[in-house]
C-alpha cells in the first residue's frame, strides 16, 4: 500500500489559494490600469474643454467687435445718404 502524505491535501488547497490570489491580483492590476487610462482621458477632456472655452470667449469678443463696427458703418452710411439727399434737394431747388 502506498504511503499517503498527510500534507498533500493541505498543499493542494494552498496551491489553489495561491492561484486564486494570483488571478485576483491580475484582475486588480487590470482594473487599476483601466482606471488610470480613464483618469488620463478625463484630464485630456478637461484640457480640451478649457481650450474650447477660451476659443469661444475669443469668438464672442470678436463677434461683439464686429457688431460694433457694423453699427458704426451703418450709421455712417445713413449719414452719407442723408448728405447726398440734401445735396440733390438743394440742386433741384436751384
Amino acid at each position: 500500500m502506498p504511503e499517503s502524505n498527510p500534507l498533500a491535501p493541505a498543499m493542494e488547497r494552498l496551491n489553489k489559494a495561491v492561484q486564486n490570489l494570483d488571478k485576483m491580483v491580475d484582475a486588480r492590476m487590470e482594473r487599476e490600469s483601466a482606471l488610470g487610462d480613464a483618469e488620463a482621458e478625463v484630464q485630456r477632456m478637461g484640457a480640451d474643454r478649457t481650450r474650447l472655452a477660451e476659443s469661444l470667449d475669443q469668438a464672442q469678443e470678436r463677434s461683439q467687435q464686429l457688431e460694433h463696427v457694423n453699427k458704426e458703418v451703418s450709421r455712417r452710411l445713413v449719414d452719407a445718404m442723408e448728405a447726398i439727399k440734401n445735396v440733390i434737394e438743394r440742386q433741384k431747388q436751384q
